[in-house]
């Protein structure tokens, strides 16, 4: 196995050295082959040799065959692995990958007035948004009982993922199988739950976490294993502790966003259990506290990229997004307008002022979350 610093692989967090079982490289290996050769036949081959096409030829096929090697090497090492191979290096150490999941909320059906019977809604009954966007359907038959006008049941999404979430209350309000006395339906909660299959990047997030669940929850890394462990959409769990025997777990979502109460509750009864918490720890899982800022900055451009202006400004705005993203994404993540400055020239700005925000330390409960960005493009300067 050689070990080479060609390329850098994300794996997770930081990254690693590109690892190569066999040689990849098409020109190292022709001259393998072709010095090999030569010195076994005693010969030079020069360029138009038949010997030598076919030696080239074949050094070609030999380079291929060399890629599928490390592609199959690599799927052993944990990361590289994708997809099924991830799933089984998980298997080893106990930990699966997190299924994906049905949006829910709470559906309520109204009658006109009240009727001297029990009006019964089958379980399985369908609602969709104004649009017909999505479709719910309820999970057990509801009885609205003689002389109510209305009645609660849970309703699901018909499709897994994140698309289901996020209907608020009052979106949910058509009928798409018609009842008889039912006049209308309308959803009393917001829906929620809905989540993706898990990325192998969190997977592999989560396996490299697997060894410090070997243990109860007293280490750092116990917790935010079992915290991510408890739903898809738990992008980070940071560990603070203001005093002994005293453990706040503070969860963001995915893309910065505060953790829903589902969130909250599956990481609360995942921390919770007997075989997770230290009987002398009481633990408290929350969000974070916000820590408002802005984003205003100016830029502008080397005249001698003038003819790449609007690919750069391009480059530049995506850079500030991604600066905005990472801000957001861990607590106690410090406002550092440092990282903008570096990925701004990194996508090409020249120069950039940076108004807002000064640099800021936040502790293991809060989050940076800007509240207004500015970005403006100052015009082409010479060196």
């Amino acid at each position: 196995m050689r070990d080479k610093n060609r390329l850098r692989h994300e794996g997770g967090r930081g990254t690693v050295s590109e690892i190569t079982f066999a040689e990849i490289d098409p020109a190292e290996i022709e001259a393998s082959v072709l010095t090999t050769y030569e010195g076994i036949a005693e010969v030079t081959l020069y360029p138009g040799d038949p010997v030598r096409l076919f030696l080239e030829s074949l050094a070609y096929l030999i380079a291929l065959q060399n890629n599928l090697i490390n592609l199959a090497g690599r799927q052993n090492l944990l990361a590289y692995a994708e997809g099924q191979h991830l799933d089984e290096i998980g298997k080893m150490v106990g930990t699966s990958r997190l299924a994906k999941a049905y949006a829910k909320h709470t559906q309520q059906f109204r009658l006109r007035e009240p009727l001297p019977f029990d009006v019964s809604v089958p379980g399985g009954t369908r609602v969709t948004t104004a649009d017909n966007g999505m479709v719910f359907a309820t999970q057990k038959t509801l009885v609205i009982k003689a002389g109510d006008l209305s009645a609660d049941t849970v309703a699901m999404a018909v499709e897994d993922g994140e698309k289901g979430n996020g209907f608020l209350p009052g979106q949910i309000s058509r009928l798409v199988d018609p009842l008889p006395y039912v006049s209308e339906t309308i959803n009393t909660t917001t829906s929620s739950g809905g989540a993706d299959v898990e990325t192998d990047a969190r997977y592999r997030e989560r396996i490299q976490l697997a060894p410090e669940s070997f243990t109860c929850a007293g280490p750092e890394g116990a917790y935010r294993y079992h915290a991510l462990r408890a739903h898809q959409d738990i992008a980070e769990a940071a560990i603070w502790t203001p005093k002994p025997g005293t453990v706040e777990v503070i969860l963001v979502a995915t893309g910065g966003e505060l953790p829903s109460d589902e969130m909250l509750t599956a990481a609360r009864d995942r921390l919770s259990a007997s075989d997770v918490r230290p009987l002398t720890d009481t633990v408290t899982v929350r969000g974070p506290e916000l820590v408002s800022y802005e984003i205003d900055v100016e830029w502008d451009l080397s005249r001698r990229d003038a003819a790449l202006s609007a690919s750069i400004q391009s480059a530049v705005a995506d850079a500030v997004e991604r600066y905005r993203v990472w801000q957001r994404s861990a607590a106690g993540r410090d406002i550092n307008p440092t990282r903008l400055i570096s990925l701004m020239q990194q996508a090409g700005a020249r120069r950039v002022r940076v108004v807002q925000p000064e640099f800021t330390p936040l502790t293991g409960r809060q989050l940076a979350r800007e509240t207004k960005v500015v970005l403006r493009f100052m015009g082409i300067e010479d060196e």
